[in-house]
């Protein structure tokens, strides 16, 4: 079930997005990913695991910079990150032990990341939105 809504709400906000305008301002899809690498933050002040906050925040702020990048530089970037979050979430829970994380939520975030770097692929692949400033 968490990789069908991670598919079909990557979809929505993709297309309610496109469909509103909201996408086109370059930093759209840049700000969802900096958002996206925040819950791992998040989860572990649930858990009230500060090992597991400053853990998740190093590699936030790994995606935060290759986000920035990418901004700066070219959204293919940006796709790059997202995608690379979406690998993240496979290995996360044997690189990074978070207690606050839902046990379904890597699989979710997974096809959530995967679908999104794939749809902003598509934009930028079509010239709806440019790679570059």
């Amino acid at each position: 079930m968490a990789l069908l809504v991670g598919v079909l709400l990557a979809i929505a906000v993709g297309l309610l997005a496109t469909t509103s305008g909201l996408d086109r301002d370059r930093s759209f899809y840049p700000t969802v990913t900096i958002v996206i690498a925040s819950y791992y933050a998040l989860f572990a002040v649930m858990g009230a695991s500060t090992h597991a906050l400053v853990l998740e925040s190093l590699v936030g702020a790994i995606f935060l910079a290759a986000t920035v990048a990418g901004f700066r530089s070219s959204l293919w970037v940006v796709v790059i990150a997202l995608a690379a979050h979406g690998i993240f979430d496979l290995v996360h829970g044997r690189v990074i032990a978070n207690p606050g994380l839902p046990g379904w939520w890597p699989a979710f975030c997974l096809t959530y990341d995967m679908t999104a770097a794939a749809y902003l692929a598509c934009l930028l692949g079509s010239g709806r939105i440019r790679a570059a400033t």
